[in-house]
């Protein structure tokens, strides 16, 4: 959904710098094409001249890219355009993770007592543990199995298999994958589980059923994105420094750890949900002391 609203707001960008490139009153009279590829490159200059990073231009680039293939898969345009345009070339930025020891001291501070303090009066009560037991399982569900944000505010029941161990996914380009859920997980989920249910049995205000979506709001309704957003920031605040502490600080330190613990690029590409292992590549960056330290401890010339 993100990706999409971004390359829609590429491409609109992209016609209305066309629009003014050729000084017409609207997009009504641009033929698309009639655009070349010299075009393209002015397009891709103006961004540059304003600052835009070399990341962001590559994206609209990718963004226009499609929209184009597409026009001539349906036999909009006859010829494609962007044989001799090479995308600009950018550093791959190194993931920011929590280390072991933070990760740790993360999920023990969640499983003490002395995390949250509850109040001590009825309904308050329950709300407060229905809140502390679904943000417990919402971060452990992002560190233990990888999870994108608009995966989880996504995920069904229908989806998780506490019994045998596993969430159904579906990422980017509606590609569906299963991956593992850990033990730490399933008991934090199950418990969620059993507050949610007393929860909403005593605040039912006539509404039927249990919400179908796994992680809800306290009126039972759908979480949304900057809900998480914010419970990841505020818990991560006490285990880390990091400037994001957003939940994909949490996806990058699920498969930095798994790196780090032997586990192959392949399946760990996999239960990301990645289309390629280029994209699961950059994680191998960040374990190169781990790499090294092996090294120095079992080659008999380190």
């Amino acid at each position: 959904m993100h990706t999409a609203l971004a390359y829609r707001t590429d491409l609109v960008q992209f016609f209305s710098f066309l629009v003014n490139h050729f000084q017409l009153d609207d997009l009504v009279t641009l033929d698309p094409g009639e655009i070349t590829a010299v075009d393209v490159r002015l397009f891709m200059a103006s961004l540059m001249q304003r600052g835009v990073q070399p990341r962001s231009i590559a994206r609209k680039l990718a963004a226009v890219k499609s929209f184009y293939r597409y026009m001539k898969d349906i036999g909009f345009v006859k010829n494609s355009l962007f044989s001799s345009l090479v995308t600009p070339g950018y550093p791959h930025r190194v993931p920011a993770f929590l280390t072991e020891q933070q990760t740790k001291k993360l999920f023990d501070k969640l499983s003490s007592s002395s995390f949250s303090e509850l109040p001590t009066r009825g309904e308050i009560t329950l709300e407060a543990s229905f809140v502390r037991e679904r943000d417990r399982s919402i971060l452990e569900l992002l560190y233990g199995s990888g999870l994108r944000l608009s995966e989880l505010t996504e995920l069904t029941m229908e989806c998780l298999d506490l019994e045998r161990g596993f969430v159904k996914l579906t990422g980017k380009g509606r590609k569906q994958r299963i991956v593992p859920v850990g033990q730490p997980t399933i008991d934090a989920v199950k418990k969620y589980f059993e507050v949610r249910r007393n929860f909403f049995r005593i605040r039912e205000e006539g509404e039927a059923g249990v919400p179908l979506y796994v992680f809800v709001t306290k009126r039972g309704k759908k979480l949304y994105p900057m809900l998480i957003q914010r419970l990841t920031r505020k818990y991560l605040a006490g285990v880390t420094e990091q400037n994001k502490k957003n939940p994909h600080l949490l996806r990058h330190s699920f498969a930095t750890h798994l790196l780090n613990s032997g586990a192959d690029l392949k399946s760990v590409s996999e239960m990301l949900g990645h289309s390629n292992l280029s994209t699961t590549e950059i994680y191998t960056h960040v374990t190169f002391d781990r790499l090294k330290e092996v090294y120095l401890r079992a080659h008999p010339n380190a």
